[in-house]
């Protein structure tokens, strides 16, 4: 029987895992999908926002700025890439102008560090690449870029590295109280905890009413993007966003910690909250909104479309309470943007919940707080010679692209919470991020995972449970497919 069990393993179920770490507690994490990190928190913008956006006095507002410090902190000790590279805001006319001015004066009062409104021809001497029309920019350097899934995934191999039992393709199915304690059915077993954190993102108002009243509502928003070469990388160093309106911050153009050049999101209510399809319309829209920021951008150097789904709840804040119906079930809902600058401060607050509600809280004197990552081709010549020597493994590359060696694949299929597909050993490597989009290393990738895994490689998926690669092999011959 566990303490607490967690529903969801996006970012923000990641990182209360992380908190709770910290804790003498028996701790679960139940996650529908095949993987972590590998439904909202894979597919959105990658920016640790400033915290000027949210209204003052909300929660949004002050867990924005809480999260986006903590972020900082947690990406230096668990090594993952993080770069605060600053964000402008562009204003193209005085109606704009008004809106920055009030930008400015919302992150003052947020607490935002060194916020300030530049003009238009200071913005285009930091960024020459900004288009002419515009006259003017609120300038936020605390504004940063992250490798979102890398982040979740970093805080969840942390967890378990402190105890924390994670269970994945276990979608809840049922939740039901007996003798003061939430018994769970799983599509992969029961389960049972004395309290309930519901991270579900786009579906956390359906796993609620699994055993509560209908207290809040969600509406998925899909935003579609652009993913653009290297080449293009380097086409503007900040975050450069729009003025926002009423369906969000706008379209966006910014550099990656990967060295690329993500545009994007247009803003589309669906009714599916796994619709993650991208549309001719959407992405042709967002095209053109970005070129109004920055003209030059080339969209032949595009190596990826995808899309992902916001959860937009029927209130204009985060819903992180009490169940108003079920005591001991704690809802971190509508967690949409900021939620990936937020999380951390997020799992705080759920935590300051736990306790106001009973449960005891003991530190450990052993807690493990630091991670470290080895990437081949950030290395000196000297330190990848030696490398080698230790491990030839690390001396054959698989993802040309991205220099990405057979060292590191095998490292993440040995790790804390090790993948079991194609795309999961790209989320934790790289390999198959590059120009070629995995069409040179995705074959290789399969062995190596058919390899150590013990499985046949017609069982290898490439992503979500069900997405086989090969379908058979050739009878009698060297193994070749």
């Amino acid at each position: 029987m566990y303490d607490i069990a967690i529903i969801g393993g996006g970012v923000v179920g990641c990182a209360a895992a992380y908190e709770l770490s910290r804790y003498k507690l028996r701790t679960l994490l139940l996650e529908a999908a095949n993987d972590i990190a590998d439904v909202t928190t894979k597919a959105n913008s990658a920016i640790i926002h400033a915290g000027y956006d949210p209204e003052p006095g909300t929660a949004m507002a002050r867990l924005n700025v809480e999260g986006a410090a903590l972020a900082e902190e947690i990406c230096k000790k668990l090594d993952v890439p993080y770069n605060k590279c600053g964000a402008f805001v562009l204003a193209f006319d005085e109606a704009d102008l008004a809106h920055v001015q009030k930008l400015y004066e919302q992150g003052v009062a947020n607490g935002v560090p060194g916020i300030a409104v530049i003009s238009g021809e200071e913005a285009k001497r930091m960024e020459p690449n900004l288009s002419d029309k515009v006259i003017g920019a609120l300038y936020a350097p605390s504004s940063a870029i992250i490798s979102p899934w890398e982040y979740a995934l970093a805080m969840a191999e942390t967890a378990v590295r402190n105890g924390v039992d994670i269970r994945t393709s276990s979608r809840v199915t049922a939740i039901k109280k007996v003798e003061n304690q939430f018994e769970i059915q799983t599509s992969s077993g029961n389960y049972r905890a004395k309290y309930i954190i519901n991270a579900a993102g786009v579906h956390s108002a359906e796993v609620h009413e699994l055993i509560g009243e209908k207290e809040f509502e969600i509406h998925p928003v899909r935003g579609q993007y652009f993913l653009l070469d290297k080449s293009e990388g380097s086409r503007v160093t900040r975050t450069i966003f729009q003025c926002p309106t009423a369906a969000g911050k706008g379209v966006l153009v910014s550099p990656t910690v990967h060295g690329n050049l993500i545009v994007g999101p247009d803003a589309e209510p669906v009714s599916d909250g796994d619709d993650v399809s991208t549309t001719a319309e959407g992405l042709e829209y967002v095209k053109l909104m970005s070129q109004k920021s920055v003209p030059s951008t080339s969209f032949r150097d595009n190596i990826r479309n995808f899309s992902g789904i916001r959860s937009q709840s029927d209130r204009s804040d985060f819903i992180i309470e009490e169940s108003h119906s079920v005591k001991n079930f704690f809802n971190l809902a509508g967690i949409k943007s900021p939620g990936l600058s937020a999380a951390p401060a997020i799992a705080k607050e759920a935590v300051k919940l736990l306790t106001g509600a009973g449960l005891e809280l003991t530190e450990k004197s052993s807690f493990i707080d630091e991670r470290k990552q080895i990437r081949f081709k950030e290395l000196t010549d000297d330190e990848k010679n030696r490398l080698i020597a230790k491990d030839p493994l690390y001396g054959r590359v698989i993802c040309r692209c991205e220099t990405i060696t057979e060292g590191e694949i095998v490292a993440a299929l040995r790790s804390p919470i090790p993948p079991c597909s194609v795309d999961g050993i790209k989320r934790r490597t790289g390999a198959g991020m590059g120009r070629c989009q995995g069409g040179f290393c995705g074959p290789r990738v399969l062995e190596i995972i058919a390899r150590e895994l013990g499985i046949p490689r017609t069982s290898v998926l490439k992503d979500k449970s069900g997405t086989y690669i090969l379908v058979g092999e050739t009878k009698g011959g060297t193994g070749n497919v």
